[in-house]
Parts: C-alpha cells; structure tokens; sequence
C-alpha cells in the first residue's frame, strides 16, 4: 500500500484549521466595474456560510477610499477598470493595507498581465470562469499562506519566467574571450592558469571577470559559471 503524500493532506488539514478557528465570516472585499458581474460574484461570496462580501467597489478610486477603512481579509480585483487600473490599484492598496490578501480576478489569461500583477504584488490570480467552489477554496488557500493559481497560469508564469531569464543572459552580450574564460574556469583552472593558456596577463583574467560578474550580476567565480551554464542549457532548448 503506498502512504499517503503528506502534502496532499497538509493543505486540507490547514484549511480545516483556519475555518474552525475563525469565529465571524471572513470578510471579502470585491472590485469590480461591471454591475452584473460585481452583483454576481458577490451573490457567490455571501452564498458560502463563511464568507461576507463587506463591500463591491466599482473603480480603483472607490477601492482606494473604501477598501482601507473596511479592512478586509481579502480582496478580489478585476485588472481592466476604468481610469485607474487593477494593477495600480493593488500596488496602492499593498503600501496602504500590507497584510491584506489580494487575489486577481480577471478574464484575461495574457501572459504579461499574469507577471504584472504578480510583481505589483497581486497573492493570486484566477480566470473569472473559476467556478465559485473552486474560488472558495483559493480564499481559504491564500489566507493559509498559500498563493492560489489554476495549473494553466502557473504553467504560463515559469515559461514566462524562463523567457525573461534568457533574454536577461542575452542582453548581457559575454564576449568570445569571456565565454571561452568561463569555460576554462568551470574546468576547475585558477586564474593564473587560464591567463598562461591565453597568452594573457593575470590582470587581464581580472579585468575580463570584473565585466563579466558586473554583465551577470554576481560576485564571484563559482556564480558566474553557474548563470552562464544555466543560459547554455536556456539556449540548446528547443523552442515551441
């Protein structure tokens, strides 16, 4: 018989723990510029027994003045409102509110709006077709430290994360010289070797690997060899 995965029941048990130890309704704010959509969803919220949808803002500005002084426990935000983005408006209610939760809630799955939000420090992001009990769960799941996210998104963040990587390797444009240092130098030779190898100076070596950490953003050697092996391998992959 094979034992049960302890991470499959940790989170079940967490959220078991969050709900009985709660003893009002976990209050959920909603910002949402359609009416039908903000009328549903928060028909959706108040429907589970453990939630209260405290209030349904119809614009960043109205989020900004209501949001602060109704402290909730999570924010859902739609991205495309009008004037005042849900971008800007989850960067501003981050600096006002730190240790609110805030989920995206978008219908659009485009990849560079998933980085944008996560960096403006969105704590989740879901597609408005999530089904309400799967959206319970993911406030349950965010409130437990977790940071909820479909498969689909997720798959879409580490491919885009991959793609930024890369393109942050090529820009650092190493010379044929410096590759073929950081070669020599992941064969394990010191620096007084590699300068004997190439008919160089030891201060030469130097100079070169002071352009190098500064192109790849590290301090030493052993970081250099590891950035640069890492977008080798970014670079035999195939692209889709």
């Amino acid at each position: 018989m094979i034992p049960p995965n302890p991470n499959s029941v940790q989170l079940p048990k967490m959220k078991r723990a969050l709900e009985s130890s709660r003893k009002v309704p976990i209050k959920v704010a909603l910002v949402e510029d359609q009416p039908k959509v903000r009328a549903s969803w928060t028909k959706f919220i108040n429907d589970f027994p453990d939630f209260d949808c405290i209030c349904a803002c119809a614009s960043g500005e109205e989020a900004l003045r209501v949001i602060p002084e109704a402290q909730p426990d999570v924010v859902l935000m739609d991205l495309f409102l009008p004037r005042m983005s849900g971008i800007e408006c989850t960067v501003r209610l981050k600096e006002l509110l730190p240790q609110v939760q805030i989920i995206v809630l978008t219908a659009m799955d485009d990849d560079e709006l998933v980085f944008l939000a996560l960096e403006a420090g969105a704590d989740g992001y879901l597609l408005k077709r999530t089904k309400p009990s799967d959206l319970r769960i993911a406030l349950l799941d965010v409130l437990g430290g977790g940071a909820p996210i479909t498969s689909e998104i997720a798959r879409r963040v580490i491919e885009l994360f991959r793609q930024k990587t890369k393109n942050r390797y090529e820009a650092a444009q190493l010379t044929m010289r410096e590759e073929q240092i950081l070669v020599l130098i992941s064969q394990g030779y010191t620096n007084k070797t590699i300068a004997d190898k190439l008919g160089l100076s030891i201060d030469t070596i130097c100079g070169h690997l002071k352009i190098v950490f500064k192109k790849l953003h590290v301090s030493s050697r052993t970081e250099a060899v590891l950035r640069y092996m890492d977008f080798k391998t970014l670079q035999q992959k195939p692209t889709k």
